[in-house]
């Protein structure tokens, strides 16, 4: 019995840790030793940077999205890699490209608005960003996908952080919801809001571990000397932590957003987590620096992503101790968690139940994320690779 007090404190608090001693700790360094970036208003040149596979239904959409954000004009560009898109993808940036090559013939000294590289077969995200990278003449790349909105003045505001010569990567907001509507606070939404809330205790204090794919910047230099590996699937946490690798910071600033659906599908949900935490085992492969010295913050990067990894098998070692501890305090912990996972079948399977539905749904996405975990976990010992998702 022993042993299994043993068991059930030790995984209480890998979970605890996780999820609330973690950010607790931020939010205490946030307040004895913040860092307050330094913000000023110039205006270096900006290419943004995107790899697109068979967008068609969104590619005009993006493209005006970042033709039109509040930025100099002259001093804003785009280049587009399209990875072996079969779709009217190819056609629809071609169009584009022509028309912005008449529109810098009339504006002599313009830069070429949009610039563009069909791939004829798919070589992956990373070798797409790769070529982008190769391509861009921006002082500071803009990353993005093509699927959500920047608003206008989100890149204004991130290049504002560039004052700071410590700065080397800002990431903005990704926002899931309506803008007229605001943000969700169910499920998914609850999840990421949570998780942005750690990126910017983490930022107020020193850099973020990773960045937001849809919407960062960061400065060209530091990344042409360390191009992704090939198939490299969390390219927002690889290129970021190589420029802190480099002595800088990576920062979060809340005020530069995207908007994203929060709804997804349910399926199409879940294999993107996996696919995110199966890029988290990816990471310790391609990178093994990053649990060395060489990773100045190596602290922030175990415990904001390799310890949640773990928290599945935690939860089931709680599950397990919990049933063979007769005292009431476990008793109560084992009643506790049954009733916990059962609010969680109930919204999975769709059962109303009144006033509890606003835990239940909660309760159903930490399900499905540590589930994914699992997924994930699976993937990486038996050699499974999990592909890119548009």
């Amino acid at each position: 019995m022993t042993k299994m007090k043993y068991v059930f404190w030790l995984a209480a608090s890998l979970v605890g840790y996780s999820y609330l001693g973690y950010p607790a700790w931020l939010w205490l360094r946030s307040r004895w030793a913040p860092r307050p970036v330094r913000r000023g208003s110039a205006a270096p040149a900006v290419s943004a940077v995107m790899v697109v596979r068979n967008e068609e239904a969104v590619i005009a959409r993006k493209l005006e999205n970042l033709l039109t954000l509040d930025y100099p004009q002259a001093k804003l560009d785009v280049v587009v890699v399209s990875d072996g898109s079969s779709d009217r993808t190819p056609a629809i940036l071609a169009d584009y490209a022509r028309d912005s090559e008449l529109r810098t013939e009339e504006r002599t000294g313009a830069r070429t608005r949009l610039r563009t590289l069909m791939k004829p077969a798919s070589q992956g995200k990373a070798a797409g960003l790769n070529d982008a990278i190769k391509l861009a003449t921006g002082e500071v790349l803009l990353f993005t996908d093509a699927r959500q909105q920047i608003e206008s003045g989100a890149l204004r505001l991130l290049i504002e952080n560039f004052a700071d010569p410590d700065v080397g990567a800002a990431s903005g907001e990704l926002m899931l919801g309506d803008p007229a509507s605001g943000e969700t606070g169910k499920g998914m939404g609850l999840y990421w809001r949570i998780e942005k809330k750690i990126r910017e205790l983490e930022s107020a204090s020193g850099s973020v571990a990773g960045a937001t794919g849809a919407i960062y910047c960061a400065r060209r230099r530091l990344l042409e000397a360390s191009p992704l590996p090939v198939g490299t699937i969390l390219d927002d946490v690889l290129l970021p932590m190589q420029i802190v690798r480099q002595g800088y910071r990576v920062i979060f600033d809340s005020r530069a957003r995207a908007w994203d659906s929060p709804d997804l599908g349910e399926g199409r949900e879940f294999s993107r987590k996996v696919r995110t935490l199966s890029g988290n085992y990816q990471l310790l492969q391609l990178a093994p620096w990053l649990l060395s010295s060489q990773n100045a913050i190596r602290f922030e990067f175990v415990s904001h992503k390799l310890s949640r990894l773990a928290v599945p098998f935690a939860l089931l070692a709680l599950l397990i101790a919990s049933m063979f501890l007769p005292q009431p305090i476990y008793r109560a912990a084992l009643g506790a968690q049954l009733a916990f996972y059962a609010l969680s079948l109930a919204a999975l399977a769709g059962v109303k139940i009144g006033p509890l539905s606003r835990i239940a749904d909660p309760a159903r996405t930490f399900v499905v994320l540590n589930s994914a975990a699992v997924v994930a976990f699976i993937n990486f010992v038996t050699g499974r690779k999990a592909v890119w998702l548009r």
